[in-house]
């Protein structure tokens, strides 16, 4: 259920009323940038999947560098608009409402940059865009519990705004509703659970097809191999010094081991220099930002393997039981990501990278057309998704 004050439902039912006759809903989405990553590929299956003519959407960037999915964003008849200088205040709005101006009229904005978006929607709320949505993606607590005094305040000021000028607040799971929205969360019309979701039909379409060998052969590995997969930005979140850990003592065990690295990011170097280190980059194949993920996954991963420190809910742990996969991850992940109850194997990270190993090495798939029933009947399916993002928007 969603909650807007009266003088908002009446602007946004005027609108909703003339919007199929005259022109599509527009919304604004709210994002860093359009590189592939967990929101960002999610609301590219939207994009690809929405009803077009009847939901336009545009994206508002905090980059002016070329995204991974720019070219097919203005392909699908959307734009890609930088709103720059997000860390200078005044010269953010500055520019927010010069794009507003000269964009609109938004029935929409939908904002997906956490805390930040507290801001964002302030200024949404004097440029007079009536429909305001806070997605919280994350569960950052953990952090932000040990941030600084200054940093501590930049967040409760976020929070207060968000409070005061979103009128639909979603998060992708529990603990991210919480984190933005706050432990009483659940008292408030205005917040709401709605998950992300992914595309099925790639999982689909290429599993009976599929070739491992022909697949692994394009990557370098060979046909024998054991292969731990991964798939996430170099960033801290993702934890990726632990992950060569465990990986280095999988070999110890498994002496033919591979580990698949897909993602890219500002860490990426320090994590190939630690693997040079550790001696095991023999046995790494770092991919980078790739858009085949149905494919690696189905072609080339034995295992799964997950140990970040936060997540909102770890959409990439979806696609990863599509595909059929056992998947090793942290227990901070949280528990709406658990569909394929046999396939997931839930570790702390207090426990050493050899028990992480172990469960590793012990983890046996199941057959993907049995787990794709299960994700196909889940909330986690786009087209089901779509659907309750369109009676979302309609209000």
């Amino acid at each position: 259920m969603t909650y807007v004050n009266s003088a908002d439902r009446m602007i946004n039912n005027q609108k909703t009323s003339n919007t199929v006759e005259k022109h599509p809903i527009r919304i604004l989405h709210v994002v860093g940038g359009m590189d592939r990553g967990g929101v960002e590929t999610w609301l590219m299956h939207i994009l690809r999947n929405i009803d077009r003519d009847r939901f336009h959407m545009d994206f508002l960037i905090h980059t002016d560098k070329p995204c991974s999915y720019d070219q097919e964003i203005r392909e699908l008849g959307s734009q890609i608009i930088p709103c720059l200088n997000p860390s200078q205040p005044l010269t953010f709005a500055t520019n927010f409402k010069r794009i507003i101006h000269s964009h609109k009229p938004y029935d929409i904005i939908h904002s997906h940059i956490h805390h930040y978006s507290g801001y964002v929607l302030w200024l949404a709320y004097h440029a007079k865009i009536p429909v305001r949505i806070a997605h919280s993606h994350l569960d950052s607590s953990l952090i932000e519990s040990k941030s600084s005094w200054s940093r501590q305040l930049y967040l409760n000021l976020m929070r207060g705004a968000i409070n005061r000028y979103t009128t639909i607040g979603l998060g992708c799971s529990e603990v991210a509703s919480r984190d933005l929205f706050g432990k009483d969360w659940k008292s408030d019309q205005r917040w709401q659970i709605f998950y992300c979701s992914i595309d099925l039909k790639p999982f689909q379409s290429q599993f009976q097809e599929i070739d491992p060998t022909s697949v692994r052969d394009e990557l370098g590995i060979p046909k024998t191999a054991f292969v731990v997969g991964h798939v996430g930005q170099f960033r801290p979140q993702k934890n990726h010094p632990f992950l060569l850990k465990i990986f280095a003592e999988v070999l110890k065990q498994e002496t033919h081991a591979y580990l698949l690295l897909v993602g890219d990011g500002a860490l990426r170097s320090d994590i190939e220099q630690q693997a040079v280190s550790m001696g095991i980059s023999d046995r790494i194949v770092f991919l980078g930002s790739r858009s085949d993920i149905p494919h690696l996954m189905l072609g080339a991963m034995d295992v799964f393997l997950f140990p970040s420190f936060y997540e909102g809910l770890g959409l990439v742990l979806i696609e990863a039981q599509a595909a059929g996969l056992p998947c090793i991850f942290s227990d901070t992940v949280p528990q709406e990501a658990e569909l394929v109850k046999p396939l997931m194997h839930r570790l702390s990270l207090s426990q050493p990278p050899s028990v992480w190993s172990e469960q590793t090495l012990a983890a046996r798939k199941i057959g993907v057309m049995e787990a794709l029933a299960i994700v196909s009947k889940s909330p986690f399916n786009i087209e089901t998704n779509v659907r309750q993002l369109e009676e979302l928007y309609l209000g």
